[in-house]
């Protein structure tokens, strides 16, 4: 039996089975007492046998999966196929034994589905830490061979003949590579405040329309309409900013009499801001339109008008949702890459001209773990690096914002 097999028959035999528990332990405790004498509802007993069906089976299968991926224990799937039903049904009598009209049935699956509900959570937790380690023990490696106040302050960025050195060529005359990111930091930085001074603007003022000035009718119309843009593929993002916006940008810095190179930071940052105006637009809508109705009529009351009520009233009532709004598309902008790629090309450029081209560090992370590059070689390493200074000014952000929600936060 193959593994896909065992699977699929595995989820057959626990939901056949699972429906003839939840009848069995239903029926049973019904027939012991009337409604009026047993503790629960009887489809809290049907679940509490459900319970104790799937959880042992399902545990059993994951334990085996565990030690078959690590090589400590090896069962075939037929033998994990048994394995798990007989856990399954072990576990079904324990609970059949159980119930009965006094049993409280209700606390123990509620109990259980906590249970569950923690385990989810240290799930998520585990997730993070792992990912935060992975990137952390790859990222000393590469401090290991760079100095890491070379990597957070240099102003070149040449790693291309790291790989010779790393192959022992070192001696045949190749130039020195440069690892200072600070190029690609800036890039990042330029491109992402161009997108933010587009997208917060449009989108918290279109937020502010549609939920205190615009009728039901058009509300209705309009969101829709401007969540469309979410949906858009960045690659075609990146398409019209390479194709269209980029060109008018050269044309009109001409008029101006300045210089704009083809691929410049300028036309990225422009679409990048319209690509994330949804998120900033929606967001801020939701939480503008949960600020409770009473203060806006109080606001009202004492003789405030609408765009003052708006402006101390609702506004700073949202602030933490539409800080978490800002949030959430300074990382949108900050993770994007096709669009930069495009448009604003692959060179790394300290300056603060944004008609030069630039590039961010997601499009370096991606040169560098898609090249022809050994995994260990210095420039490969140099992604992780990377990913470590991008996850430390993300967590950096996220400090901030959670300073500032608590703050301004208010309870209704």
């Amino acid at each position: 039996m193959q593994t896909s097999d065992v699977f699929i028959w595995l989820t057959v035999v626990l939901a056949a089975l699972g429906t003839v528990a939840f009848w069995l332990c239903r029926q049973r405790v019904l027939a012991a007492g009337g409604l009026a004498d047993i503790h629960s509802r009887p489809g809290y007993y049907g679940w509490y046998g459900v319970l104790w069906l799937l959880l042992p089976a399902l545990s059993l299968g994951l334990v085996l999966a565990g030690l078959h991926l690590f090589h400590l224990y090896s069962l075939s799937m037929n033998g994990i196929f048994i394995s798990c039903v007989v856990a399954g049904c072990l576990g079904f009598v324990r609970a059949y034994r159980l119930v009965e009209p006094r049993f409280r049935a209700r606390q123990a699956v509620e109990a259980i589905v906590r249970g569950l509900l923690f385990v989810a959570a240290g799930i998520s937790i585990l997730i993070t830490i792992g990912i935060v380690l992975s990137v952390l023990f790859e990222s000393i490696r590469f401090f290991q061979v760079v100095s890491f106040w070379d990597f957070v302050t240099g102003t070149r960025w040449e790693p291309d003949t790291a790989f010779l050195i790393g192959a022992g060529r070192a001696d045949e005359g190749v130039a020195v590579p440069h690892f200072g990111s600070l190029p690609i930091f800036a890039g990042t930085f330029m491109i992402t405040l161009i997108a933010m001074l587009v997208a917060v603007p449009v989108g918290l003022f279109s937020a502010i329309y549609m939920s205190e000035y615009a009728s039901h009718a058009w509300r209705n119309r309009l969101k829709p309409m401007l969540e469309i843009l979410a949906g858009i593929p960045t690659v075609v993002y990146g398409f019209f900013a390479a194709i269209t916006v980029s060109p008018l940008v050269v044309e009109l810095a001409g008029k101006f009499g300045l210089e704009a190179d083809y691929t410049n930071a300028l036309a990225p940052g422009l679409i990048m801001g319209i690509m994330i105006i949804p998120f900033m637009s929606s967001l801020s809508d939701d939480v503008i339109r949960a600020v409770p109705q009473a203060l806006r009529d109080g606001s009202l009351a004492l003789g405030t008008t609408k765009a003052e009520t708006i402006r101390h009233v609702v506004l700073p009532a949202a602030l933490p949702g539409i800080v978490a709004a800002f949030l959430i598309a300074v990382s949108r902008a900050i993770g994007e890459t096709m669009i930069v790629v495009m448009a604003a090309g692959l060179r790394p450029n300290l300056t603060a001209n944004p008609l030069e081209g630039m590039t961010t560090v997601t499009v370096k992370i991606v040169e560098a773990l898609t090249g022809d590059q050994e995994f260990d070689s210095a420039f490969t390493l140099a992604a992780f690096a990377l990913g470590m200074v991008l996850l430390l000014v993300t967590l950096t952000l996220n400090i901030i914002s959670a300073l500032v929600v608590r703050k301004f936060s208010q309870r209704y």
